[in-house]
């Protein structure tokens, strides 16, 4: 203890409270009634557990956690619970489960097997061409789905027949290579997990009661004693005497089955009911203790061991309470087998049969009559199972039965719990083999009494099918409608009679055009027919209220909503049905409709009944002329395009001869009205008279509309205008882009001089100009002069959509940006030359580019000394409005060759950038 003190001193707060933590945790749970029982899974279980599939893992923890949860469930039962064969969780539990989960899938009969041959690359020349000439073996390359035969049979047509039945995933490769015609493939084989379904789904009834998982069929250890409880030894019997003696006592029965009373004596007890032993002493303490009454009930009930044996799952012996019966014996050994028989469970008891349970008539009939209860020494013999059959289908508990005696078909159905509503009971079928050794199917209807008449015979199958799920002698009604769904069809039925008025429509409903999809042949295509409902509603009982059937199906569609997700699984039907003699009935619409795409081809469709199934006309169609392409098969099989003008003024006046009958994929385009987009607009701001948003024409001049708005206003510096257009800002965004990614180049290049001299101060000037160029807004200016050529090129400028002409106030202000010492503006001066408003701006600095000094102009020009050869010098007079720029001086030894031109861009972007937001503040 002092070693632990010594060390508790030498730790920090925080390890001494982790400590205490998991102290107090170990006391909780060691104090915890199932603390014992915990589940433990060793060290290489959970090695096994890790390694297993993610599918495969979680079913074991699931079974691992049910096992754990009935234990917890155990060890919290009653303490007078009497001890009782141990269903503990132990290791070869786990190791079970664990084992089970890692068995490999085999193949098995009707499997399903994805098979995946490649042609091996390895080939020679002469197995090429082997594999290339052989038309059989090219139809296997790829992925192929395959189907086992009922002896677990792969069948490769005209190759081979391969067994598998049994062979892992791993054997099945194997086996397939092995196959001689199959050298040339090299071979990836999987099975498919499946779910079996009807009569292979099929299981045993009544076997899973006696599982684990399930709810004990034990008898209770507590509560009241039945009088025919038969006492021996181990019983406690509490005796209560009042009256002249009085006093509470517990005794038990010896093994000699004798109970010792005082001042009574000994009573031999054993083999008696506790009713006939509670009579008995009653009549004792009357005669021996005058004056005294005596209440005797049980205390502590025996244990007794009996036998489980036969075909059950864990046959021996199990301890048990007195009060168990034969199902609670049977549920301690495991449950029965599943060879073994829930109909003829014996009870034996000193070697003679005393009585006998059939498990069914505790399942079905909660009959509990056979269900002795148990004595000591007792034998419950589980015999063979007997004769079986199934039943399948329409009914409430499909399963495997045990029959006996002379079962009809009749009495299978109700120990199936009777049919179920859907069941088609004209249509049963009952598979059987007969004496040959054949299978045969024999027609039953359960209507008509001969269901009580077939006996029926081991090996068995009833089948009972559902009827068809079709309704007959209905109308669907789908699409934007209230209420869709079936509705009933009676002869003479019209579309009027099914929707009555547009109120049961939904808003936006199309009523011109409503498809009908029918089948005239059960089972056969489906044709489709179109109604103007509006006409319909219109005339009831007109030639537009279109006569229904049975089964057809009406779909109303919205103007807003897309058409195509209920046509297209209607079109790909066409499809299935077509043939060389009869092409896929569809025609097609696009362009200038409300809803272009594939519709179905009607009898005798018209021009105007695909544009109504369009959705009609969009309001920019073209009226003069649309366009109908045509498809044919020529006579030397080629397949031509013919174009139709089809002349839609005609089409809409109802003329039968412009409205041509339609054929299967006719497409049709309806063209949209030549420049109907073209209505721009420009907005005119600042110094005009009347300033504003225009609406322009294509063809337009920047001087129509300057005169529409009354020209500018006497303050008006239409040397200073700013003229932006979208597009020339998207082309400035261009340059912009690449610009960037060139200084980028060029920074990597600097950085990886970084040890020349001056290499550092390169890369920082670089990085900043970097960081600006990112920071720069493409504005898109259009340099013009207004004051100069406003009667020539500027004024006959063509507008574009979304221009836009800023004209400020007459500016008296001179800018000096760059490198100055201060970058300031100054107050216009006409005597004041370039280089004094520079002196004023504080001089230029050590990095100024004194040859490169330009000057941009109010409207955007730029000025410099440099002189073209043939081009007259322009004057470097200083004007109101203009900005003076002197640009960075560009080391001819560093590798930026660029700079130039990206500061350029900085400073005239930020001039027209400037001058934007001045005139919008």
């Amino acid at each position: 203890m002092e070693i632990i003190l010594t060390y508790l001193r030498r730790i920090d707060f925080w390890s001494r409270y982790a400590l205490a933590v998991i102290a107090i945790f170990i006391i909780l749970m060691t104090n915890s009634p199932s603390f014992a029982q915990t589940l433990q899974i060793s060290p290489v279980q959970q090695q096994m557990l890790n390694q297993l599939p993610p599918a495969q893992r979680q079913q074991a923890m699931i079974a691992i956690q049910q096992l754990e949860s009935q234990q917890i469930s155990e060890s919290q039962q009653s303490i007078n619970e009497p001890i009782q064969q141990s269903n503990s969780i132990s290791s070869n539990n786990i190791d079970s489960i664990l084992m089970a989960s890692t068995v490999e899938a085999t193949a098995r009969s009707k499997s399903r097997l994805v098979i995946d041959f490649t042609p091996i690359e390895s080939l020679t020349s002469q197995l090429s061409n082997e594999l290339a000439e052989d038309g059989i073996l090219q139809r296997l390359i790829g992925s192929h789905v395959f189907v086992l035969n009922d002896s677990g049979v792969l069948s490769l047509q005209g190759i081979a027949m391969i067994p598998l039945l049994g062979l892992s995933e791993n054997d099945i490769n194997l086996r397939l290579m092995a196959e001689p015609s199959l050298s040339f493939f090299s071979i990836d084989a999987r099975i498919l997990s499946q779910e079996p379904i009807g009569v292979e789904a099929l299981r045993p009834f009544g076997y899973d009661i006696f599982k684990p998982n399930v709810a004990s069929l034990s008898s209770p250890s507590s509560g009241p004693v039945p009088p025919d409880y038969v006492l021996g030894p181990g019983d406690l019997i509490r005796v209560q005497f009042f009256g002249s003696v009085n006093g509470i006592y517990e005794y038990e029965v010896s093994r000699e089955g004798v109970l010792n009373l005082p001042e009574i004596g000994p009573v031999t007890v054993a083999g008696l009911p506790f009713s006939e032993f509670r009579t008995d002493l009653d009549k004792r303490v009357q005669e021996m203790l005058i004056g005294t009454q005596v209440s005797v009930t049980m205390g502590q009930l025996k244990t007794i061991r009996v036998y489980v044996l036969g075909d059950v799952n864990r046959p021996g012996s199990v301890v048990v309470s007195g009060l168990e019966t034969m199902t609670g014996a049977l549920y301690h050994g495991g449950g029965v087998s599943p060879v073994g028989s829930l109909r003829n469970i014996q009870l034996k008891r000193n070697g003679k049969v005393v009585s006998s349970l059939d498990a069914y008539d505790l399942l079905i009939r909660g009959d509990t009559s056979g269900n002795s209860r148990l004595q000591p020494g007792d034998v419950i013999f589980v015999s063979p199972i007997g004769k079986t059959v199934s039943i399948s289908g329409a009914v409430n508990r499909p399963a495997i039965y045990e029959v006996k005696r002379l079962t009809t078909a009749e009495d299978l159905v109700s120990l199936a719990g009777g049919l179920t509503p859907e069941a088609y009971v004209e249509g049963a079928r009952l598979q059987r083999i007969n004496e040959s050794g054949e299978r045969t199917v024999l027609p039953i209807n359960l209507n008509d009494g001969s269901a009580n008449k077939i006996i029926v015979i081991a090996g068995d199958t009833l089948l009972i099918p559902e009827v068809i799920s079709e309704i007959d002698k209905a109308i669907e009604l789908a699409g934007h409608v209230h209420w869709p769904g079936d509705y009933p069809w009676h002869a003479g039925m019209r579309l009027t009679d099914l929707i009555e008025s547009t109120e049961i429509l939904k808003a936006n409903a199309d009523i011109n055009y409503v498809l009908i999809s029918r089948q005239k042949i059960k089972g056969g295509p489906k044709i489709a027919l179109s109604v103007d409902l509006s006409k319909a509603l219109q005339a009831p009982g007109g030639a537009d209220d279109i006569a229904l059937q049975n089964g057809d199906t009406v779909s109303v569609f919205g103007l807003s909503l897309g058409r195509q997700r209920t046509i297209e699984p209607l079109i790909e039907e066409f499809s299935l049905y077509s043939t060389i003699n009869l092409p896929t009935q569809q025609v097609q619409v696009s362009g200038s409709v409300r809803s272009p795409g594939i519709y179905p081809l009607e009898p005798e469709m018209r021009v105007s009944d695909l544009i109504r199934a369009g959705g009609n006309l969009a309001e920019d169609a073209f009226l003069m002329r649309a366009e109908l392409m045509r498809y044919s098969i020529k006579s030397n099989g080629v397949r031509s395009t013919s174009l139709i003008n089809i002349d839609l003024k005609a089409v809409l006046r109802g003329d039968d001869i412009a409205d041509i009958t339609l054929n299967a994929y006719d497409y049709l385009i309806i063209k949209r009205v030549p420049e109907w987009d073209s209505v721009w607009s420009i907005v005119l701001e600042g110094e005009f008279v009347h300033p504003g948003s225009y609406q322009v024409h294509r063809g337009e001049s920047l001087g129509d509309v300057i005169r529409r708005a009354g020209g500018f206003t006497s303050h008006a510096f239409p040397d200073g205008a700013v003229f932006l257009r979208d597009s020339l800002r998207e082309k400035e965004e261009e340059q912009i882009q690449i610009l960037r990614r060139r200084m980028e180049s060029d920074i990597n290049s600097i950085s990886s001089q970084s040890g020349n001299i001056g290499s550092g101060d390169s890369l920082r000037m670089s990085e900043t100009l970097l960081d600006q160029l990112n920071e720069t807004e493409a504005v898109g200016r259009l340099v013009i002069d207004l004051e100069k050529d406003f009667s020539r090129s500027v004024g006959s400028l063509e507008v574009r959509n979304n221009d836009r002409l800023i004209v400020p106030m007459k500016s008296q202000i001179v800018t000096v940006i760059g490198e100055t010492q201060q970058n300031v503006s100054h107050l216009y001066q006409s005597n004041l030359s370039r280089n004094e408003y520079i002196d004023l701006s504080g001089g230029l600095t050590r990095r100024a580019d004194k040859k490169l000094i330009y000057i941009v102009r109010a409207n955007g020009e730029v000025v410099t000394k440099k002189r073209r050869m043939f081009a007259k010098r322009k004057s470097m007079k200083i004007l109101p409005g203009d900005t003076i720029v002197v640009p960075l001086k560009v080391n001819p030894i560093e590798p930026i060759s660029l700079w130039t031109s990206v500061t350029q861009m900085l400073y005239q972007s930020s001039i027209a950038v400037a001058a934007v937001k001045t005139l919008n503040n």
